[in-house]
């Protein structure tokens, strides 16, 4: 049985990812490696908290005595890495901790990963020849688009914030580490996820928060940011393809398909609910969308071209932005009023 380290697993997609990855393949022991910070919940693994090959570990990416404990340990032989900070507000009010985890906490896992699994560049050891390092990465380190155009795996990279900067490091860190030293690497970069265990500071769940409580839904600038929508375990299908089929040092975009502007989404989420879930006066939970000074350097439109995993992989978005965003928001309504 191999055991695959995987990082940030009780955050929005790694908790996602987990449950759905077990229950896929009975040949992986997963050991969770999560801090626990304010966006990570273990309520988010509860149907998986007793499974016989599953193990959590609390502590930091950064600690590198711990990272090279799990490795000897476990004997780590894959890493799936999505433990970040990811919220771009934050990373606007404090850098440093996204400089901190999302680079230095990158590199910690990938020098580790190097001195376990290889005896030099280019050279694995016996037993890891087909140890990979997967990457989960954001297509915001693209920048931003004009009206047209979408992003492919030739972009240039532009990032716009702290958060995307900081993604955009560990990109290259993880980049660097294949080409110097032979590494097995993977990056996927994907558009916005949506769907169950998201955060509650994050768009959609805020809508649909705030809706509930009869507060003001907010709204930066004139809502016309656009993004591509991912549902979450469409996500997690093209990463179990990119790591068990994607090719050594390749790059993938996963997106959705689905390009939405902020007041679409809003409206969309009201209408779902004016319809499971009523307002007492009978009146449209839109009446309580209300716009907010925009954000600084707020990018205006993300749009993925996935046509590459989809040709070389197969992969394909199987949730439609409507269908997906109903089991949603009857998951928050189920969170917020069960």
């Amino acid at each position: 049985m191999k055991t695959l380290l995987i990082t940030g697993g009780a955050g929005f997609i790694g908790s996602n990812f987990i449950p759905y990855f077990l229950q896929k393949y009975s040949q992986y022991h997963i050991v969770n490696l999560d801090m626990l910070t304010y966006a990570g919940d273990l309520k988010n693994l509860h149907e998986i908290e007793n499974h016989p090959r599953y193990t959590w570990i609390e502590e930091n990416i950064c600690n590198r005595k711990i990272v090279e404990f799990i490795f000897s340990e476990y004997n780590i032989e894959g890493v799936i890495h999505f433990a970040a900070e990811s919220h771009v507000d934050n990373s606007i009010k404090t850098p440093d901790i996204f400089i901190q985890t999302n680079i230095n906490g990158t590199f910690t896992l990938l020098d580790v990963a190097y001195k376990h699994w290889m005896d030099a560049p280019f050279s694995p050891k016996s037993d890891f020849k087909t140890a990979r390092f997967h990457h989960i990465s954001t297509d915001e380190v693209y920048g931003t688009l004009g009206e047209t155009g979408l992003f492919t795996e030739q972009t240039p990279y532009a990032p716009n914030s702290p958060y995307s900067a900081s993604k955009a490091s560990s990109d290259m860190l993880v980049r660097s580490y294949h080409h110097t030293f032979g590494m097995n690497t993977v990056i996927t970069n994907c558009s916005n996820n949506y769907g169950p265990k998201q955060h509650d500071e994050k768009l959609i769940p805020t809508i649909i928060r705030n809706a509930l409580k009869g507060e003001a839904i907010p709204i930066y600038g004139d809502g016309k940011n656009i993004r591509d929508w991912l549902y979450v375990l469409d996500h997690c299908q093209g990463i179990d393809l990119a790591f068990h089929q994607g090719s050594n040092g390749e790059t993938y975009n996963i997106g959705g398909n689905h390009e939405k502007d902020n007041n679409s989404v809003a409206h969309a989420i009201c209408q779902i609910l004016d319809t499971i879930y009523p307002r007492k006066d009978c009146q449209s939970y839109q009446k309580q969308i209300t716009y907010v000074p925009d954000r600084p350097g707020h990018d205006k439109r993300y749009a993925i071209d996935a046509s590459k995993i989809e040709a070389l992989l197969g992969w394909n978005a199987k949730e439609s932005f409507e269908s997906g965003l109903y089991k949603t928001v009857k998951w928050y309504l189920e969170k917020y009023h069960g």
